[in-house]
């Protein structure tokens, strides 16, 4: 005799079929506006004496422009989101999963979800950061540790 499955499992496997498909048609239904968005008109903020950003937010990722003189230290910390950083100038020095890492221009460093990490310029250094999905505490400046703020 076959086996037949039970109303309860067809149906809450049905429920959450609906819901992924609702999911999706949602997901479908708003897509993201394009953005054309040149650097210079994004405001520079200035998070401590040797620290500026800009970044730019899409639907469900991020881009910083990071512009570190030489002696800053950013304090380690770790969040949620994949980071890829990118050097454009110059050279961050990572302290980063028992390690020290010297990404020089040119370079990337792919750090993933919730592995903490701190990072010291070697010099004066442009560094674009990749952020998935986009750091609520940097878009509602929330960000202490990054203003010298604890």
């Amino acid at each position: 005799m076959p086996k037949t499955k039970s109303k309860s499992t067809s149906r809450s496997k049905t429920k959450s079929h609906s819901r992924a498909k609702r999911a999706l048609m949602k997901h479908a239904a708003s897509p993201a506006p394009l953005q054309y968005i040149p650097w210079i008109s994004v405001p520079l903020e200035d998070l401590n004496p040797l620290l500026q950003r800009q970044f730019v937010v899409g639907q469900e990722i991020m881009l910083a422009r990071v512009l570190l003189k030489k002696g800053c230290i950013v304090p380690e910390h770790s969040h949620h989101n994949e980071q890829l950083t990118y050097i454009l100038e110059g050279a961050l020095k990572f302290w980063i999963d028992g390690k020290e890492i010297v990404v020089h221009a040119g370079e990337t460093l792919c750090i993933p979800s919730n592995m903490p990490h701190k990072a010291e310029a070697l010099e004066d250094t442009v560094d674009l950061d990749v952020f998935a999905p986009p750091r609520a505490d940097w878009i509602n400046k929330s960000d202490q540790y990054l203003r010298g703020k604890t």
